[in-house]
């Protein structure tokens, strides 16, 4: 009899721990659930490089990819490629890439663009208020903003191209929300 008990209990047991390392090794570590997801993004009114005061809303009506990013961060130069082919893929007028730069000086950040490249618009977050408001505890740190200024995936580490580029056309493929018209909300 126990023998019979045995042959059953293997397989009950086997399988949820099967199913556990098999969702478990499959997720992207990289990609956190944010609380901010579905939320609209939080404004900021931050200096560009330019000297120019730029406001979330400013953006409005536009994908926006917000990169939290430094010099000395070693995961930034890996990502800096995708953000440069980013800038040349799509038109400012349909998405904004705006790099806020995370606890690093103009002068350090100037010199790194400088040697890699980058003509879209930087700010400084000085008091590190913005990247508070974005729960941002590292770099690189990327937020996903729909055309009505709502955040649709916060990525934490290095973005790939396939992410940005399924990301980006996503939401520009997104229905724009009308006065009085009823959000469906969800994530593509």
């Amino acid at each position: 009899m126990k023998k019979k008990q045995l042959r059953w209990l293997l397989p009950l047991v086997a399988v949820p721990i099967l199913w556990l390392l098999y969702w478990g090794m499959g997720r992207d570590t990289y990609v956190l659930p944010s609380p901010m997801a579905g939320l609209p993004a939080p404004d900021f009114e931050l200096v560009t490089f330019d000297g120019d005061t730029l406001h979330m809303a400013d953006l409005q009506g536009k994908v926006v990819i917000l990169n939290f990013w430094a010099s000395w961060c070693i995961p930034c130069r890996t990502e800096h490629p995708v953000l440069v082919q980013t800038e040349r893929t799509w038109d400012d007028s349909e998405v904004v890439l705006l790099g806020v730069v995370y606890q690093d000086s103009r002068a350090n950040a100037e010199r790194f663009l400088a040697e890699f490249g980058g003509d879209w618009t930087h700010v400084l977050d000085p008091s590190q208020r913005t990247a508070i408001d974005y729960g941002v505890y590292g770099v690189p740190e990327s937020f996903f903003i729909g055309t009505d200024g709502t955040i649709s995936l916060k990525k934490v580490g290095p973005v790939t191209w396939d992410l940005v580029r399924y990301q980006v056309d996503s939401l520009l493929a997104a229905p724009v929300a009308t006065a009085g018209a009823a959000s469906t909300g969800g994530a593509p």
